[in-house]
């Protein structure tokens, strides 16, 4: 996402707001009301970018072999996307592993295949809360100064 030389100075702008709090004139507002639509309209085209890469890139999976180069690029343009590659994406590469390029995309896209594993396996173990003791359950403890 790259920004104009007029967004740049709103977004300025609207970082110095936020910085220094003071009442903003309604022409700020709007400024900042337009950056913030166009950037939403940024992030939704990224969406629709990713999603038509990740749509074009299955069909292209569905008629291998006879897509090979076709597909590997799309690939790597998805995988530049953000986009995670999927078993179906592992198992088409490994099917082409005698392809250099698709030798070193299977390379990349298990690193990151691992990546996500290890990632869901952190998540899952920092999740699970620590058992408590019911108050029930407790020691009672004496307390000093009692009967004498």
């Amino acid at each position: 996402m790259a920004f104009g030389a007029e967004e740049l100075r709103v977004l300025r702008r609207a970082l110095a707001l936020a910085l220094q709090p003071q009442t903003a004139s309604a022409e700020d507002v709007k400024d900042c009301l337009r950056l913030a639509e166009s950037l939403d309209e940024a992030v939704r085209e990224g969406v629709r970018l990713r999603a038509f890469l990740v749509a074009d890139l299955a069909r292209y999976r569905a008629a291998l072999p006879g897509t090979t180069a076709g597909y590997l690029t799309l690939l790597e343009e998805a995988l530049g996307a953000g986009y995670r590659p999927d078993v179906d994406d592992l198992s088409a590469l490994r099917a082409l592993r005698g392809n250099p390029v698709a030798a070193v995309l299977l390379d990349r896209c298990l690193a990151l295949a691992e990546q996500d594993v290890r990632a869901g396996l952190a998540r899952r173990t920092t999740a699970l809360p620590a058992p408590t003791v019911p108050a029930s359950r407790t020691r009672l403890l004496a307390l000093p100064g009692g009967l004498s």
